[in-house]
């Protein structure tokens, strides 16, 4: 028996990891979620409705303005973007302020209505 103790310790050793990692595995969650506001529609869905609140601005929105009048928006959906709060919007304006090279809401509001004025003629 003390010649097989080594063994046995180390094959409970390996049903054991087996075990957890299976359980790891199956408990990870693999599907995307139904609310779950990181994918890419949902990033372009705020950014449009983003555009389209500082676009109807008569004068650019401050950080806190922008974001009440972005959960009152009429394509907002409350039950998806559940987890939106000041810190998403941040991060959502920080990456528009990186794609389009700007640095502000101001300069987004400018770009914007610029861009309406010479499409609508």
């Amino acid at each position: 028996m003390k010649e097989h103790l080594p063994s046995i310790m180390m094959g409970a050793f390996a049903l054991a990891l087996i075990f957890s990692t299976w359980k790891l595995y199956k408990f990870m969650p693999n599907k995307q979620l139904e609310d779950d506001d990181n994918t890419q529609e949902a990033v372009d869905q705020l950014t449009f409705i983003m555009i389209d609140i500082i676009q109807t601005s008569s004068t650019p929105p401050t950080h806190k303005e922008l974001f009440i009048l972005m959960r009152s928006h009429r394509d907002f959906d409350e039950k998806h973007f559940w987890r939106f709060n000041e810190n998403k919007l941040y991060q959502l304006l920080q990456k528009y302020y990186i794609i389009h090279k700007l640095s502000s809401i101001e300069e987004i509001h400018t770009k914007v209505v610029q861009k309406s004025k010479t499409e609508s003629l």
